[in-house]
């Protein structure tokens, strides 16, 4: 297995969240937060992890708190605002840190020293495509749409 699925998270009720799941899809992993000018993107994000779920695909959405103070709500609350707001089906995370000391080791894969795409995560809905192997395949800025062309063509590559 890869280092990417060795890894557990915790999910937003507290629970385990392993990556050993994922072996074998191509999952979209990306650090969301519920008050920023980007969140519309849940509603992309949604689509897309809809749209390509039986092909072998998962949208990966990370709570994160480190810009602006965007994400500042309980694990509870965040469940309740991507549900009644998004109506997320794909797997979220409990809130973590993506840059700085205390960043998840996660985060110490996709964008750490040694990192295929290294450099600290620059803003909320920061997104890293990851093959079935595990491998990061790409990495795309806050600003890349879920519908964005070259999003969509990485996706449709790597679940060929």
């Amino acid at each position: 297995m890869s280092v990417f699925h060795d890894l557990q998270l915790l999910d937003l009720e507290g629970r385990p969240l392993p990556l050993a799941p994922f072996k074998g899809k191509v999952v979209l992993v990306v650090n969301v937060a519920s008050r920023c000018g980007l969140t519309p993107q849940y509603a992309g994000l949604e689509k897309l992890h809809r749209q390509y779920r039986d092909q072998g695909f998962s949208v990966l959405g990370l709570p994160c708190n480190q810009f602006a103070g965007q994400e500042p709500d309980s694990e509870s609350e965040i469940r309740a605002f991507c549900s009644l707001n998004y109506d997320v089906s794909f797997p979220l995370g409990a809130k973590l840190e993506v840059n700085g000391p205390g960043r998840h080791r996660l985060y110490g894969l996709l964008a750490g020293e040694g990192a295929e795409f290294p450099g600290d995560i620059t803003w909320n809905f920061e997104k890293f495509l990851v093959g079935k192997d595990g491998r990061v395949l790409a990495r795309f800025s806050p600003r890349t749409t879920p519908d964005d062309p070259a999003l969509i063509q990485a996706i449709e590559k790597a679940l060929a």
